[in-house]
């Protein structure tokens, strides 16, 4: 399992409009601006979040964006499913996948069954409030690690 560009850009947009608080719409532009995101991908992912009911949108003058609810009552999860859909490791796992005709003698699917139970649980297990308050560690990213 891979999280796609636009999962990872959904969390740094989340943190975003929570670090701007609930003073008002945030402009897709200043998001745009802040987090190095091109306005027309910007609109994709927002438009994801919005229909997912995680975040309100508002069009014209003085619109743009905001969470509906305090950063502690987002879940990981909750984001990366609204953008990416399943996190299932194998197909046959997916949301929409069709019943396999091995399943009742398939030897890995407990395994690939325990992974995707391990990543929904880790993802359920942080929130945007976690991550505002987590420290950005400058030597490990200078050690290109």
């Amino acid at each position: 399992m891979m999280i796609s560009t636009r999962g990872r850009y959904a969390i740094r947009v989340m943190i975003d409009l929570a670090e701007q608080g609930s003073t008002g719409y945030t402009r897709l532009k200043d998001i745009s601006e802040r987090q190095d995101i091109s306005l027309k991908y910007l609109e994709s992912i927002t438009a994801a979040l919005s229909k997912s009911g995680l975040i309100d949108g508002v069009h014209g003058k003085g619109g743009g964006y905001r969470l509906n609810r305090p950063p502690q009552e987002y879940r990981l999860s909750d984001i990366l499913h609204a953008t990416e859909g399943s996190l299932a490791p194998v197909a046959c796992l997916g949301c929409d996948a069709r019943p396999c005709e091995r399943a009742q003698i398939c030897r890995t699917l407990p395994m690939w069954k325990k992974l995707y139970e391990t990543v929904n649980e880790f993802f359920d297990g942080y929130t945007i409030a976690d991550l505002m308050n987590t420290k950005v560690d400058f030597e490990y990213m200078s050690a290109g690690l």
